[in-house]
């Protein structure tokens, strides 16, 4: 007798997000509106984190054009309109932040506060990790010493 085989075509494969494939990044944080609610967050944070204090001090004492361009670009890196080079002209990460003194600790800083902030969104843990993990390029590539 022959053993029976189990039909394995009604049975669906899990599918992992993907992020960083058109607009799915954007999407997956709530869209435009879901960006600027988490940098209004990460702000929140560099205002009032302990740990964020020597980068506070690297910002204008009126935070709003710094939510915007942040908003702008990470809208942009998401997959969604790229409107950076619009507003602000060319994208250069480390080159826009080479006049300030950025080692270990202020990276560590930022990638905290954007952690805090990013949990503060109740998005999913694998999306978290994306992010955190795609920023952290940019990040490093920002430290000058």
């Amino acid at each position: 007798m022959k053993p029976q085989q189990e039909d394995i075509s009604a049975v669906s494969k899990p599918t992992a997000p993907v992020y960083g494939v058109g607009d799915s990044t954007l999407q997956a944080a709530g869209g435009e509106a879901g960006v600027k609610k988490l940098v209004e967050a990460f702000y929140e944070y560099m205002d009032t984190l302990p740990e964020a204090e020597i980068i506070r001090a690297m910002h204008a004492e009126d935070l709003t054009e710094s939510r915007e361009k942040l908003t702008t670009f990470l809208v942009g890196w998401m997959g969604g309109p790229s409107r950076y080079s619009e507003k602000y002209g060319s994208m250069n990460i480390p080159g826009a932040h080479r006049h300030l003194a950025i080692g270990v600790a202020e990276k560590e800083a930022w990638l905290l506060c954007m952690q805090k902030a990013l949990d503060d969104q109740g998005y999913e843990e694998v999306f978290k990790r994306y992010v955190m993990v795609q920023l952290s390029f940019p990040a490093e590539m920002c430290r000058n010493r």
